[in-house]
């Protein structure tokens, strides 16, 4: 599910948004997003965005997997990264981290969640602001639950744009704030939905072929449309061929949809004497 925001939504003159999170630690071998802080001979050292600024040490072994001259041809300050966390201390608070064991898809991956959990923040901070709460308040009443129930704070909101409110209420967010939430998400977020196209060949010879041609795209939209969020588009692009769009949420559900509905079409036509054919087109 793909989203974008239609309109910026700028962080506060104090910086970039750190994004809250709900340990104070993170784990061996999870992927954090840090800001090179600085750099020496023996390794850097970075602040984690996702850990209130937390600071993380990186090895000079633990820069790059290639042979490099010096460390500042890797990192530099000021410097955004993607890292592994190698080691934790808990009683003392520190953390090693590693860049080199990071791959280029983890990265890509990394950033992209990181850009979506400060998007999800903002959302939330703009509401939290209208309701007369804290940024903190909004993840303990809202931000927390969504997260359990969809994996994602975004995630949530883009299923309140495609659902409504009770996508979050059935999420446990209290009414007051999945309403408000609904609608904040709604003029910023729009969600890209799965769509399959395809040629339907129907033929036949019989005298009244126009009715039943008419009773077999009807039911092909009637059962594609049982599915729920799912939407069928049939229209002639001259007889006797007719185009068949499918949009839903997903791929998968968009599948199942339309092959639930080939098939009930298929029998139908067996029944009113009517040659049918799908051509599926290619993604």
């Amino acid at each position: 599910m793909y989203t974008f925001l239609r309109a910026e939504l700028n962080h506060s003159a104090k910086g970039e948004a750190m994004v809250i999170k709900r340990k104070e630690l993170p784990d061996v071998g999870e992927l954090v997003v840090g800001t090179v802080k600085e750099v020496y001979d023996y390794g850097a050292y970075l602040t984690l965005d996702e850990y209130g600024g937390l600071e993380a040490y990186l090895p000079w072994s633990e820069v790059a997997s290639r042979w490099i001259r010096s460390i500042e041809e890797a990192v530099k300050p000021g410097q955004k990264v993607v890292v592994k966390v190698i080691r934790v201390n808990k009683h003392r608070k520190q953390v090693d981290v590693s860049l080199k064991r990071v791959t280029e898809s983890e990265k890509r991956k990394k950033f992209m969640l990181w850009k979506r959990a400060q998007k999800a923040e903002k959302i939330l901070e703009i509401v939290a602001q209208r309701l007369g709460k804290s940024l903190k308040e909004a993840y303990e009443e809202a931000g927390w639950k969504i997260e359990d129930y969809y994996g994602e704070i975004m995630a949530g909101l883009e299923q309140a744009v495609l659902e409504g409110a009770e996508a979050l209420m059935k999420a446990g967010v209290p009414p007051e704030w999945a309403k408000a939430l609904y609608e904040e998400a709604k003029r910023h977020i729009e969600v890209k939905r799965a769509k399959i196209t395809g040629t339907l060949t129907l033929k036949t010879l019989e005298p009244d072929g126009v009715e039943r041609i008419r009773k077999i795209l009807l039911e092909i939209k009637n059962t594609v449309e049982k599915t729920p969020n799912v939407k069928a588009i049939l229209y002639t692009v001259g007889a006797p061929r007719y185009r068949v769009e499918v949009e839903a949420n997903d791929y998968k559900t968009a599948e199942k949809a339309l092959a639930e509905g080939l098939e009930m079409a298929k029998k139908l036509a067996r029944t009113l004497n009517v040659e049918l054919s799908f051509s599926r087109d290619k993604r």
